[in-house]
């Protein structure tokens, strides 16, 4: 008696339109690990440096909120690579308890110290 043999369909995803590239992987890798934070005010620079690294991105410098953004007591400023080429900067904030780390994108409130960070780059790759 012969084994009959079934014709198997492979899915395969469908491509993004052009133009939309969706959430970059590096940006949930990154949201991803910072949720395993478990450390305090002292460990924060060093496990955002250590996460974005991971990432593929990079800690440019951190910083005290300054009530810069709310429900945040550090700000550790971030770049992350695209797969286009481009880079975005973007904010991993301590939260005030000191427990809980998120990302925050720039905003209108935030501009400034996205500018800064920007000239800070252009800096480093002239260096």
């Amino acid at each position: 008696m012969g084994a009959s043999q079934a014709a198997v369909a492979i899915a395969t995803p469908t491509p993004l339109p052009a133009g939309d590239s969706g959430i970059p992987m590096g940006l949930i890798e990154l949201e991803l690990s910072l949720d395993g934070f478990s450390g305090n005010n002292d460990d924060f620079t060093s496990f955002v440096r250590t996460v974005a690294d991971n990432a593929g991105g990079e800690l440019l410098f951190a910083l005290p909120a300054s009530d810069l953004i709310e429900d945040c007591r550090s700000i550790a400023v971030l770049r992350l690579g695209d797969t286009g080429g481009g880079a975005s900067i973007l904010f991993a904030c301590l939260d005030e308890q000191g427990a809980a780390v998120r990302i925050e994108h720039p905003s209108d409130g935030t501009r400034d110290l996205e500018r800064f960070a920007e000239s800070f780059v252009g800096v480093l790759e002239r260096i």
